[in-house]
């Protein structure tokens, strides 16, 4: 029992001598460690003042941040400035190649060597010394010296600067000329390679600092072989007039194929058109009757009306503007088209029936009275806008529907996203017309009436505001009471006989109902997805009616993919006659 009791003193005195030592032996080596890295800053100190250099400071071109290619800034350099860019004096072109060594050791080591190293001792010593009264003094200390090696950018910029003052050199004489231009391309081939996607200094590698300045020196070395900056001056100015040229003339071309494409009609929505119309004169006259007819002249349903020669169009925004309603048998929807387009329209409503609506569908050259007014063939133009009939109709849709109080007129590149019912029970307020107003600052958009018209001819200058707002044709309320109570049929053709024909149909609209426009909110009628790519998705998808005004419609290649789905979601191409014309979401 006695020898027990004896092994268990001895294990109990050993812990306790362990506990006394282990940390004297702890304190010990830590205050060896702050002596070593006291010594290590005494030594960094005297190096960086014995070997510091000054690195090239290159200003040749200031770089731009942005999402999209822009067009050149037309900036012309003087001799001066060019000088200015490479000023190597004769000093710096003669330092020893010692100290430009030295010099890039002691940059090295400061910013991926040592610094680096300190700093993880630094923190290594503020954790484990926290207890003791020098921890605070280290703490501030990591602190000081984090702030002053904050990582920044400026030898990533100053190595981008070298690399397109190269290229510029490159530019104007071969490399094959000269053996230091050879060596210059070489150069910045390989910073290229080394700078990679670099944006801060800590990326750059000990390599790439290296070559930073061997690059400096090729730099140097050309300078000298091409001392006449006038010359330089203006075979640049050359070549930026060339290239002004080119960018011009390649955007002349990419306007010109842009509007021939949204003029065209594709391949596929003309075999489309073709394929209905020889299933259409297949059928039997009894046939070809669309269901509920008798209720296209019901002033109490909800009647919508669109001018179009486009099958996919039609389909599309006729589709979504019922499938949208919650009362899909109050819904009427009327479709005016030319005589050659009216059975493949309604042969594509035949195999596609709208269920509890009503789809009308109406040739143009049937309403007999429409063919007394032939200003349609006073100009030359080419521009569908000024030329097509169905950019005219709007101006006459009491006449076209005599017995009816209201109607919602639609553009065929629309699509309806929600029920549209409360449209109808609007205060119109005694309005023709609602509209949403198109003068939102920063909403897309932005048209004052000014734009359209000329306000120096005193037939407009006397009668119009210059700083009245616009509004948007494509989803407009009518109340066709009040159109027939102010006689604005004769308006519009009083403005026609004053000469203004040619200004187009959507400033013609404004001035015809000028004063008798009531705005609706902006959420009824979202425009922009035709022209523009910055339109607010969220907006887009709260909107009851999306509208791809512009050039690039969503049935054409051209169209913003962006956009696409909005419209494709509401046509089936699965449909037989879609596969067969190869027309695709």
């Amino acid at each position: 029992m006695s020898k027990i009791r004896r092994c268990q003193r001895i294990l109990i005195l050993s812990l306790l001598s362990l506990s006394v030592v282990a940390p004297l032996v702890f304190v010990s080596h830590r205050l060896n460690l702050l002596t070593l890295l006291g010594r290590r800053e005494f030594l960094e100190d005297l190096y960086r003042a014995t070997y510091r250099t000054d690195t090239l400071k290159l200003n040749a071109v200031e770089q731009e941040d942005a999402e999209e290619l822009e067009e050149p800034n037309q900036v012309v350099y003087t001799e001066k400035d060019f000088v200015s860019t490479i000023g190597y004096d004769s000093e710096n072109n003669h330092d020893s190649k010692e100290s430009r060594n030295a010099g890039y050791r002691g940059a090295t080591l400061e910013i991926n060597g040592f610094n680096k190293h300190e700093r993880q001792h630094q923190g290594t010593q503020q954790n484990e010394l926290s207890f003791t009264s020098q921890g605070r003094n280290i703490h501030d200390s990591q602190r000081k010296l984090e702030k002053n090696i904050e990582v920044t950018t400026k030898k990533v910029q100053e190595i981008k600067d070298q690399l397109i003052l190269a290229k510029a050199y490159l530019k104007i004489a071969p490399p094959s000329s000269n053996l230091r231009l050879r060596d210059l391309e070489r150069l910045s081939r390989e910073m290229e390679l080394v700078v990679g996607e670099a944006t801060q200094d800590s990326d750059l590698s000990m390599s790439a600092l290296q070559k930073m300045r061997h690059m400096e020196a090729s730099l140097s070395k050309v300078y000298r072989a091409f001392p006449d900056c006038s010359n330089m001056a203006a075979k640049l100015n050359t070549m930026k007039r060339q290239v002004e040229e080119q960018v011009r003339s390649q955007r002349h071309q990419a306007t010109y194929l842009v509007h021939l494409a949204a003029r065209t009609a594709p391949k596929g929505i003309h075999c489309l058109s073709m394929q209905l119309t020889a299933a259409y004169f297949a059928l039997r006259q009894e046939e070809r009757k669309l269901p509920n007819e008798n209720n296209i002249h019901s002033p109490e349903l909800y009647h919508y009306v669109v001018f179009s020669d486009n099958v996919l169009a039609c389909a599309a925004v006729v589709n979504s503007t019922i499938s949208s309603a919650k009362e899909q048998g109050k819904v009427v929807f009327h479709v005016l088209t030319k005589s050659p387009n009216l059975p493949a329209i309604s042969m594509w409503f035949l195999l596609n029936p709208p269920g509890k609506a009503t789809v009308h569908i109406q040739s143009i050259d049937n309403i007999e009275w429409l063919s007394k007014y032939n200003f349609f063939q006073e100009n030359n133009s080419s521009d569908p806008r000024y030329t097509s009939e169905l950019n005219y109709l709007r101006f006459y849709l009491p006449d076209i529907f005599p017995a009816l109080n209201k109607i919602v007129l639609f553009d065929h590149d629309v699509v309806v996203q929600q029920d549209l019912s409360a449209l109808w029970n609007m205060d119109m307020k005694g309005s023709v017309i609602g509209a949403v107003g198109t003068c939102q600052e920063g909403k897309i958009p932005f048209h004052r009436i000014d734009t359209f018209l000329n306000f120096s001819d005193p037939l407009i200058g006397k009668r119009f505001d210059v700083n009245a707002c616009t509004w948007a044709f494509g989803m407009n309320l009518f109340d066709l009471q009040q159109w027939r109570r102010h006689n604005l049929t004769a308006v519009y053709h009083n403005y026609l006989q004053m000469g203004l024909w040619n200004v187009g149909s959507l400033p013609l609209g404004w001035l015809t109902f000028y004063n008798k426009t009531e705005l609706l909110n902006r959420q009824w009628h979202i425009l922009g997805l035709g022209y523009s790519s910055d339109v607010d998705r969220n907006e887009i998808e709260r909107a009851a009616v999306i509208h791809y005004d512009g050039l690039r419609k969503p049935w054409l290649d051209i169209a913003m993919g962006r956009y696409k789905s909005f419209w494709t979601k509401y046509l089936n191409f699965d449909n037989h006659f879609l596969q067969q014309c190869n027309l695709q979401a």
